[in-house]
């Protein structure tokens, strides 16, 4: 859930890339020969109009992982995600599919900067780049494939599922990002988690975020506004991201409740804390504590990735291979070298599909016309759905994903 041309993160905690750097090589803040670049950086943001993903960004914040590896963000601790579908009552597994998804933020938005020391700027994923990879541990085996479906708009679908428990999550999301005192990112699209012994659809709205610390040299992700979840079983979650004011407030707060669709007013669920550090879940009548969450005691699953050398030229981790050496490296000449490579390459495909009138064939998402479950929860939280933003609707395709043949490696995952 993070945006190409900001400063939303780069990847931790997936494995290291052979051959390359682990996200900890890569730096972090401004180093002091530096003030001056970053300096000339921010004026040409503050100044520019138009799509900031379209900026080059100073060499010291360039992250040394693709941007399609963010979706693994999702699902990192593992027995959380597939919780749920052990839970008989609606209400409480709608409040666990809540606890789920909040325990998800400080890997998505935070997790990076406190390991580097600030956020970097992920590389631009190509179309048709791929992250394949899976978690094992007490829940079994969750697995995960990401996709860069569109370059222009940079769009990025995802499926993440576990099979023993019975509960998929996909979607798909861009940005739109702007500047006004600081970054802004709105973030376009959504997903939706499904539980299999329920039948039942969770359809989640993604928040806006800002970038904090510009001016000191050291970015870190705030979240704001409102997102949602609203279940096909009749239970709506809203979560209202505050964080830090000028005078008052606490880093990455937020509040949100659980209640009955249209009864925003008469809360089952309460909860409140900070999405980078611990959280409370309380009764809202008896406002005793049914749930807690904190990030520093509940620790992440390794995500396992193939061998780079096994790996299909698509994936991410092979393809930005020399990429990833040269910026870790801090060898730029190079950086660029093989990012043109990359691009070029990318530009003569584009152009030769153009001449033969044909578009490039997704892996394993296909556009659909229509969503019907979409818009039916949608609805009831007045959520569009912006196809327009996305070059449409992106759903997985598991005849495709059938369809795929070795070496491609994938039949280790489905």
């Amino acid at each position: 859930m993070a945006s190409n041309g900001n400063f939303n993160g780069n990847g931790d905690g997936n494995g290291s890339l052979s051959g390359t750097s682990t996200p900890k090589d890569e730096g972090s803040s401004v180093p002091p020969q530096s003030k001056g670049s970053w300096s000339s950086f921010l004026k040409s943001i503050a100044s520019f109009n138009g799509d900031l993903s379209s900026l080059t960004a100073p060499p010291f914040i360039l992250s040394t992982t693709s941007l399609v590896e963010y979706s693994s963000y999702w699902a990192e601790h593992p027995s959380i995600f597939v919780a749920p579908a052990n839970e008989e009552d609606p209400a409480k597994r709608a409040m666990l599919v809540l606890k789920w998804f909040l325990s998800t933020l400080k890997q998505q938005y935070s997790s990076r900067s406190e390991q580097l020391g600030s956020e970097k700027k992920p590389l631009n994923p190509f179309l048709g780049e791929l992250f394949l990879g899976r978690w094992e541990d007490d829940a079994g085996i969750t697995q995960l494939v990401s996709e860069q479906v569109s370059h222009h708009p940079p769009v990025t679908a995802y499926c993440i599922r576990n099979n023993k428990f019975g509960v998929r999550l996909q979607g798909y999301n861009a940005q739109k990002a702007s500047f006004s005192r600081t970054i802004n990112v709105k973030q376009i699209g959504h997903a939706i988690l499904h539980i299999d012994a329920f039948d039942e659809d969770y359809l989640i709205t993604l928040p806006s975020l800002h970038i904090e610390g510009l001016i000191t040299g050291y970015p870190y992700v705030e979240l704001n506004r409102t997102s949602y979840i609203q279940s096909s079983s009749g239970f709506t979650a809203k979560i209202d991201y505050t964080g830090k004011g000028w005078i008052s407030g606490k880093k990455n707060s937020f509040t949100a409740s659980l209640y009955p669709e249209g009864k925003e007013k008469e809360p089952l669920y309460t909860v409140d804390g900070q999405w980078t550090d611990a959280f409370t879940i309380r009764d809202a009548k008896t406002k005793m504590v049914v749930d807690t969450f904190d990030p520093n005691v509940t620790k992440t699953t390794p995500l396992t990735v193939a061998p780079i050398e096994e790996q299909d030229e698509m994936e991410s981790r092979r393809a930005w291979q020399k990429v990833a050496t040269a910026i870790s490296q801090g060898d730029m000449d190079t950086t660029s070298y093989e990012k043109s490579i990359i691009e070029n390459s990318q530009r003569e495909m584009r152009k030769r599909e153009k001449e033969e009138g044909r578009e490039w064939e997704r892996r394993f998402f296909t556009r659909i016309e229509t969503f019907p479950l979409f818009d039916k929860l949608a609805a009831k939280i007045g959520e569009s759905l912006n196809d327009n933003l996305t070059s449409g609707v992106w759903m997985f395709d598991q005849e495709k994903a059938g369809d795929a043949q070795p070496p491609f490696h994938q039949q280790e995952y489905y």
